[in-house]
């Protein structure tokens, strides 16, 4: 498979008063807010740092559940969550904390598969900082 898929950004004014807004031709995110204090403080919006921890815990559900499959298990539900560690400038950090209800599977043999996703997931692969993987079954 090939495909691109695009996104936009505008920014106004300075880094700390300014203001921006993200939109994607999905149109998922459309004129979304982006700020100083969306990123660095709790204001209303979005920031490029959650919006990496959607991403990267949506392509490893996506990722894991492909796995699985060749592996003859059908997960029921994979639940992520992406916590996108900052500091000093750089994302030093991304843990990804999993759990799964998968029917018929041993712990062991799901945390050895939901490695390997870690490892291929493209978003991963992306990622130039450490990624810590949390998985445990339902």
């Amino acid at each position: 498979m090939n495909f691109t898929r695009n996104a936009k950004a505008q920014w106004k004014g300075s880094g700390k008063k300014g203001h921006g807004t993200l939109t994607t031709d999905s149109t998922v995110l459309e004129n979304t807010q982006y700020s100083f204090n969306t990123r660095f403080e709790d204001g209303k919006g979005t920031n490029p740092e959650e919006l990496i921890g959607a991403a990267h815990a949506g392509c490893f559900a996506m990722q894991l559940s492909f796995l699985l499959g060749e592996a003859d298990y059908t997960p029921n539900t994979l639940d992520v969550s992406a916590k996108v560690s900052f500091k000093d400038g750089e994302i030093v950090k991304v843990t990804l904390d999993l759990k799964g209800d998968v029917p018929e599977i041993e712990a062991s043999e799901f945390k050895e598969i939901a490695t390997k996703a870690k490892d291929v997931c493209p978003i991963s692969k992306l990622l130039d900082t450490e990624i810590v993987l949390n998985a445990s079954l339902a």
